[in-house]
């Protein structure tokens, strides 16, 4: 769950993204999993799931790092934070993600999916995801 005010908009890394709507300092603990807010599915759910169901959840949900058989979805917006090389937060330490630099309001906030999916890759779907198939 995000825990600084944000908003969804276009976005130049992909389709939209998530942005700050208003300053952030370096440190600020931008981000926190919320059980009562971000929803962990069992993978036998998703498996089971229907098509459109499930290209929902390929699109904005990721393996649980620390909960093997589950995925992760958030329903706030942080389920449209993008992916980056050089993002302006850091989510290595899952269960709190933090403000690597300040960030300015109107900024889209970026995360490097490696940090809490170790195995990154922008595989077609959950399940070669979770399984770590190519």
């Amino acid at each position: 769950m995000l825990l600084v005010s944000t908003y969804v908009a276009p976005s130049a890394v992909e389709g939209v993204g998530v942005f700050a709507a208003e300053p952030i300092k370096k440190g600020t603990v931008i981000w926190r999993f919320e059980p009562e807010f971000d929803r962990l599915i069992p993978m036998d759910k998703y498996l089971s799931a229907p098509p459109y169901l499930k290209d929902l959840l390929d699109r904005y949900a990721y393996p649980s790092p620390d909960r093997p058989g589950f995925i992760v979805y958030e329903v706030d917006n942080g389920r449209f934070m993008n992916h980056s090389e050089t993002p302006n937060t850091d989510f290595s330490d899952f269960g709190g993600a933090r403000a690597i630099r300040d960030i300015e309001a109107g900024e889209e906030l970026t995360c490097n999916y490696g940090d809490f999916f170790k195995d990154f890759e922008l595989l077609p779907n959950l399940a070669e995801r979770a399984n770590g198939e190519k």
